[in-house]
């Protein structure tokens, strides 16, 4: 598999404004077509474990749209492992076909074992997971959206030097795995600004366990509704975002985030003559799944 790391660069933002406010992008999205962005990092450790420990089954959770369940499938084919995902929702199982990103984990090989919402809730029970154990042998866990200690240390590798003369880091959060490795790795003059895809409080907690530092803070303000939920604004919005920068955004992470980043820069949220760096943590797979809802809705397509 080849990872172009020396394609994460920090490109211009067009974005006039009265503050004078400077906003570049990382394009950790240019590193790989499946295994981008924050999943490559996530990866990253996680697969060398799973080698050391001479492990040849990856098992993980994920929903339907999950840009974790394709990275992993693709990773697995490219590395050797055979995949396991554990998907929400029973009755995905008769639409794979009608699933861009099960269908595509599937023709990498992943094997799916599909269970309710409320089995699902708890699947990271002890008793959950040696069920799993019997069903399917030995395996490497994953965990869902892959954070653990080992996907903070691949996301600590995501800031490099040229990136400390930026004064504030913004992400988007799923699972809080790439904003703690990039608190961890900023300095401690720069502000780490997290835009959350998801409703709910429980990120603060999820953070700290992993975060070693505390200049950072999370804008609830632009989920849009939540996990996936999108509107005409939002896709307006994309669609202008990539014809004036030739930048696509993903709809579930980085383009609420992008929003967002501009929202507050208009709102004169940041002094005058700051520098913010946004991550582009890729998800761009997820794009052709969310055209099909759209189509469906009968409302404007992500171009």
């Amino acid at each position: 598999m080849i990872f172009s790391l020396n394609k994460s660069v920090n490109q211009y933002v067009n974005f006039l404004n009265s503050s004078n406010v400077e906003i570049y992008i990382k394009r950790e999205d240019a590193i790989h077509s499946f295994v981008s962005g924050n999943k490559y990092r996530k990866l990253k450790y996680n697969l060398l474990e799973a080698k050391q420990l001479n492990k040849n089954t990856l098992l993980t959770f994920g929903g339907a749209y999950s840009n974790h369940i394709a990275a992993v499938a693709s990773a697995g084919k490219e590395f050797g492992f055979k995949t396991i995902g554990i998907i929400r929702g029973e009755e995905l199982t008769s639409k794979i076909e009608s699933n861009p990103t099960l269908k595509f984990a599937q023709q990498n090989g992943m094997e799916f074992k599909f269970i309710s919402r409320e089995e699902y809730k708890l699947k990271t029970l002890e008793s959950s997971i040696k069920q799993l154990e019997v069903e399917f042998e030995d395996f490497y866990l994953i965990p869902e959206g892959g954070t653990n200690s080992l996907a903070i240390k691949g996301c600590e590798e995501i800031l490099t030097d040229v990136d400390f003369g930026y004064d504030y880091i913004c992400c988007s959060v799923g699972t809080g795995g790439t904003i703690s490795g990039l608190i961890n790795s900023s300095k401690l003059n720069q502000k780490i600004i997290g835009f959350p895809a998801l409703k709910g409080d429980f990120l603060q907690e999820e953070i700290s366990k992993f975060a070693t530092k505390s200049n950072w803070e999370l804008v609830t303000d632009y989920n849009f509704g939540g996990y996936a939920k999108i509107n005409e604004k939002l896709i307006s919005f994309i669609n202008q975002f990539k014809k004036e920068n030739n930048i696509p955004l993903d709809p579930v992470y980085t383009g609420k985030m992008m929003y967002g980043i501009f929202d507050l820069v208009n709102k004169g949220h940041f002094p005058k003559g700051s520098k913010i760096l946004a991550i582009h943590t890729g998800g761009l797979q997820g794009i052709e799944g969310m055209n099909k809802t759209l189509k469906q809705k009968q409302l404007p397509l992500i171009r």
